[in-house]
């Protein structure tokens, strides 16, 4: 009997996986809005993975820019990945530029999408509107992810009716070389919806992580803390910035020191980060605000993309 027993358990665990997968959404068709760097290298990896992809931005212009960005990240994949055999190459940027179509309207396109990836900028008022409007166009499978890598999700999923189905799908930069995708789960996201976000990551090649709806999740919550103890560490006069960023490639054996990763990524960006959680948690020392953060800002001194930052760039 209890042979039986065992049987019968093994037999309805079975039938349960079973059932569960095949009720995730195995997402073929991505619609990604916002075509600046991020989007456009999210729209570039669904579509050289056999993904049909929408690229959605507020002007013609924006998305011919776009295209001729993914056009050119993809000739140098292709010239690396196809060194042997240039006609393949050829094939794979003719076969993947083919995948992805562009649109102004993006609530005219996702009524027949699996997934919604929101990559515009990091603004909680814009992201609500854009979902709230999406909300009532897009089919009712439809899952809802932000790449947003500064705000709650939870307070993006609140502007929908969709919460089981809207989650965090943070990539990072440039998304055709790094292979990291944060997917985060806040509370109401369903496992269904979090299981088919990291089967689409996996699709992608990528490597998901999962992380509970905390601010930073977990790579911004580790770096940015570290990026800030280098400004303060260089206002103080304890070391100079240059020291300290080849002390850090040297000894932690990290690629790039802290300030050429500032400016890599943005003063403007980390000030935006800092700032929201400083909000959230005005006690926590990690969070304080950078005197000499906030002055570059000010100045208008983001980094590379402006040509100045911690350093000069020509």
């Amino acid at each position: 009997m209890a042979f039986v027993t065992r049987q019968f358990m093994r037999s309805m665990s079975s039938s349960s996986t079973a059932s569960a997968s095949a009720k995730k959404i195995i997402v073929k068709h991505v619609t990604v809005i916002g075509g600046g760097l991020m989007g456009a290298g999210i729209a570039q990896v669904a579509a050289a993975t056999g993904h049909t992809v929408v690229l959605v931005d507020q002007t013609e212009d924006i998305l011919a820019k776009s295209k001729k960005g993914i056009e050119e990240s993809l000739r140098k994949v292709a010239k690396k990945k196809f060194a042997e055999n240039p006609k393949a190459g050829g094939e794979f940027v003719e076969k993947t530029l083919s995948s992805i179509a562009t649109s102004t309207d993006a609530a005219s396109v996702v009524h027949s999408t699996d997934l919604v990836v929101e990559a515009i900028v990091e603004n909680l008022k814009v992201k609500n509107e854009l979902f709230k409007r999406l909300d009532k166009f897009a089919a009712e499978h439809t899952i809802f992810a932000s790449n947003t890598s500064s705000l709650q999700i939870t307070s993006i999923a609140n502007a929908t009716t969709r919460q089981d189905r809207f989650a965090g799908l943070h990539f990072f930069n440039p998304v055709p070389l790094m292979k990291l995708v944060e997917v985060i789960k806040t509370p109401m996201t369903s496992q269904k919806t979090f299981e088919s976000l990291v089967d689409f990551s996996k699709a992608l090649g990528k490597h998901p992580v999962a992380c509970k709806d905390t601010p930073g999740f977990i790579v911004n919550r580790l770096l940015v803390p570290y990026l800030m103890e280098a400004i303060r560490l260089y206002e103080r006069g304890d070391a100079s910035k240059e020291d300290i960023d080849t002390a850090m490639k040297l000894g932690a054996g990290y690629p790039m020191g802290p300030f050429e990763l500032l400016d890599y990524v943005g003063l403007d960006t980390t000030k935006f980060i800092v700032d929201g959680w400083h909000e959230i948690d005005v006690k926590n020392p990690l969070h304080q605000p950078s005197p000499f953060l906030n002055k570059l800002v000010a100045e208008n001194k983001f980094g590379k993309k402006t040509g100045e930052g911690f350093y000069k760039y020509k």
